[in-house]
């Protein structure tokens, strides 16, 4: 509290009216950013004004004077506005002048949302963004300060003007994650881009604090986090980018190192083998890639994508079941036809699947060069001789 953090040292000699001198003690500044004097101010009052503070005389709403320059004064003047012990006496209305002393030098203080905030991405939807951070500020114009916080907010501690303070922080960094919203930020954006949403928040501070009399000088430790299924999304992201994978290679290299902690498994008895020579998560991940790498190759041999809409459909299919468009069949170069039936099957497909007719090709030899030519030809390719 701010009341209790004083010191008030009796006048020795010639005192008038019960003045005493003023100082805020050193011991009592650390974590305080302002101090109200626990009494009005009399006649003949002394105050001490050291270089990093500024004492400023209040009374009735408003910022009467202030001093910025160390010092000791003396309030003897009977015209100041300071002065209620005599008008009291002569008139019976008591003036409420008060004396607040204010650091000059800068401060740090955190910052965090109380509440969420809903930030809306294309890709999430609505997902709720914590915001924390730090930042260091000092007092700029000290008749603002005493007028707004003391005056309009009728603050009298430094907790009060700190948790104040706070809430404007939190309204800045929202007011930035909104402005680069609208260029096109994304949730998973965010983490990459904290230092540029430090110095949007950096750059709308004056507009919003110099009305207070403060002044903002450096924001730092910015830490916006992400909801955990959020944050699970962009880390697999940028595994998938260090690794070279996509999200299938991921997902089986993974089942393979978790099968290779599993020691009752036969994989994870392989898996242990591979661990045990030091290839450890890695060779699991290279195993992923290369069994779905061949699983990759059979799924396109029996698949092609839609030429209208794009989506995966089958080889054979004739019409998009995605967008209904008509296709024509396509044929595979690797394909050999049976010459019985007229069934396609794979090239290397020794007999056929339908009718088990030998696919295999019969050849002759050319009798001039020795060169093998399939049945049926008629001339040599390498020498021209009739065969």
């Amino acid at each position: 509290m701010i009341g209790k953090r004083s010191k008030a040292i009796p006048e020795k000699g010639g005192s008038v009216l019960g003045s005493i001198t003023i100082a805020w003690e050193t011991q009592f500044k650390e974590g305080n950013v302002m101090w109200k004097v626990p009494r009005l101010i009399r006649l003949n009052d002394n105050i001490v004004v050291r270089e990093d503070e500024t004492a400023v005389f209040y009374r009735d709403g408003k910022v009467l004077t202030y001093f910025d320059q160390p010092n000791r004064y003396a309030l003897t003047d009977f015209n100041a506005p300071v002065v209620q012990g005599l008008l009291k006496f002569f008139t019976g209305v008591q003036q409420q002048a008060e004396v607040y002393y204010i650091q000059r030098r800068f401060l740090d203080g955190k910052f965090g949302s109380p509440e969420p905030y809903q930030f809306t991405d294309p890709t999430f939807g609505v997902v709720s963004l914590k915001v924390y951070g730090e930042y260091r500020w000092r007092i700029a114009n000290p008749e603002n300060f005493i007028n707004q916080f003391v005056g309009t907010f009728n603050l009298e501690t430094s907790d009060q003007v700190e948790g104040r303070m706070r809430d404007q922080m939190v309204i800045l960094v929202y007011n930035a994650l909104g402005m680069m919203k609208d260029k096109g930020l994304k949730v998973t954006d965010i983490p990459a881009n904290l230092l540029n949403i430090e110095q949007v928040v950096l750059a709308n501070a004056p507009a919003q604090f110099q009305q207070y009399g403060v002044e903002i000088n450096k924001i730092s430790g910015l830490n916006i986090s992400l909801p955990d299924d959020v944050q699970q999304a962009v880390d697999k992201r940028s595994e998938m980018s260090v690794l070279g994978v996509n999200y299938l290679q991921l997902q089986a290299g993974q089942a393979m190192v978790d099968a290779a902690k599993n020691p009752t498994g036969v994989a994870g008895a392989g898996a242990g083998i591979g661990i045990g020579l030091g290839a450890g998560a890695g060779m699991g991940y290279a195993m992923g890639g290369q069994m779905m790498g061949n699983m990759g190759a059979g799924f396109q041999q029996q698949s092609r994508s839609c030429p209208k809409c794009g989506s995966i459909i089958p080889a054979n299919a004739s019409f998009c079941p995605n967008c209904g468009a008509q296709l024509q069949a396509q044929q595979s170069a690797s394909m050999i036809k049976c010459p019985k039936c007229g069934t396609e099957s794979p090239a290397g497909t020794k007999f056929c699947p339908n009718c088990g007719t030998s696919l295999v090709q019969q050849m002759v030899k050319c009798a001039s060069c020795g060169h093998e030519s399939p049945a049926g030809t008629k001339f040599c390719p390498n020498c021209g001789k009739p065969l």
